[in-house]
């Protein structure tokens, strides 16, 4: 319990993606990408209880090996277009015990650590919103980025400005997929976990990989190995 509030965590792992086929059970380090997002839920020190919904058979048993309870996800939940707030929801239902926060830790953030889901937590009571959002600064600034035409030709996708340094360009942050946190009561009435009135918590660039791909597998591998994630 923090401030008061208890606080569940809930870890959405799909059997099924189409662009990376069984990416919630692939091995990054040795690990199950799902076992990564167990061992960060398992070092918050704010997290009352988390749990992995899924509808796949191979990753249930693999939560469990790795000390997860595990909740039962319907089929309809579990596909490409489902909405994730309805599987959270879904979650709540089956789980005994009054909760106040909702934390959603998707298991394509491996390398977020226990101590960026507290930050988060705590980003959103030290800014008094009712939800926080994971972000972190882009490689490429989306003053940098057109759109191109049938004819080739280019326009900016944001508003052109002067500036050609990238230090000299205006700071924006993308969401980076590592931690969501809301009042529960809120997130029902407003439906999702973006508003005019979330918080961004800013995350390192090196932990906010986002596993969609191999070729981001690969580069989170090289992440480990290389750099102090801590």
């Amino acid at each position: 319990m923090f401030q008061g509030k208890k606080i569940i965590a809930v870890i959405p792992a799909r059997g099924g993606s189409k662009g990376f086929p069984r990416k919630n059970v692939q091995e990054l380090s040795g690990k199950p990408l799902v076992a990564w997002s167990i061992g960060s839920a398992q070092a918050s020190k704010l997290l009352d209880h988390f749990v992995v919904t899924t509808d796949d058979v191979t990753i249930s048993k693999v939560s469990e090996d790795w000390g997860a309870q595990v909740i039962c996800r319907p089929s309809e939940l579990a596909t490409d277009t489902a909405n994730i707030e309805s599987t959270l929801f879904h979650a709540l239902e089956q789980i005994e015990g009054n909760w106040d926060l909702i934390v959603l830790l998707q298991p394509t953030s491996p390398l977020r650590l226990g101590q960026d889901i507290d930050n988060c937590i705590r980003t959103m009571f030290e800014k008094n919103a009712p939800a926080a959002i994971s972000v972190c600064e882009p490689q490429k600034s989306p003053y940098w980025m057109y759109k191109v035409s049938e004819e080739a030709r280019m326009s900016p996708v944001a508003a052109e400005i002067d500036a050609v340094r990238r230090q000299d360009l205006p700071k924006v942050y993308s969401l980076n997929g590592a931690v969501y946190v809301a009042e529960i009561e809120w997130l029902k009435s407003n439906g999702r976990f973006m508003s005019a009135d979330t918080a961004a918590h800013i995350m390192p660039m090196f932990r906010s990989v986002d596993i969609d791909s191999e070729l981001d597998l690969v580069i989170a591998e090289s992440i480990f190995k290389n750099f102090n994630t801590n």
